[in-house]
């Protein structure tokens, strides 16, 4: 529920992916949705958790991320709340996404969800998997910076 200075108001954020990847380059993308599911994501019934972008027939589809069944809607149409939903994007980032994925080690997943202009729109990253002892180090140096952080705020005080 952020809003930054470019009018998004952030919905949700998929912090596990920052942690388990190596975020390499992001990509504004819409959404084809339903009704009901855009009323959702204004509610905040969404998950990006286990979230993954996956190619088919040349087309970018958004699979495995949860959105709940908007409770004042009939639930006609929408029984099945991690149904694939298509990404929308220009055909030369389209290309580019999936030249990287047919690379060794890339995936696609969504990192946040935003409205912009009552539109929902979904950041699409390329990542790279992190290793275990990467996971350790990052978590180390987030420490180390928090307990600089806490002796400069002592010491100014």
């Amino acid at each position: 529920m952020n809003k930054n200075g470019s009018g998004r108001k952030i919905v949700a954020k998929n912090r596990k992916a920052y942690h388990d990847y190596f975020i390499e380059e992001s990509y504004d993308a819409g959404v084809v949705l339903m009704g009901s599911e855009i009323k959702s994501i204004r509610n905040n019934h969404i998950s990006l958790q286990d979230g993954f972008v996956q190619e088919r027939d040349g087309e970018l589809w958004l699979l495995g991320v949860h959105i709940r069944p908007y409770e004042q809607a009939s639930a006609f149409g929408h029984e099945d709340p991690t149904r694939p939903r298509k990404l929308l994007l220009h055909k030369k980032e389209i290309d580019k996404i999936i030249r990287q994925l047919h690379e060794r080690g890339y995936t696609a997943i969504p990192t946040q969800v935003y409205l912009e202009r009552g539109l929902a729109k979904i950041e699409v990253s390329l990542a790279r998997g992190k290793k275990q002892y990467d996971k350790r180090a990052t978590l180390a140096k987030k420490d180390a910076d928090r307990q600089i952080r806490r002796a400069l705020k002592e010491r100014y005080n």
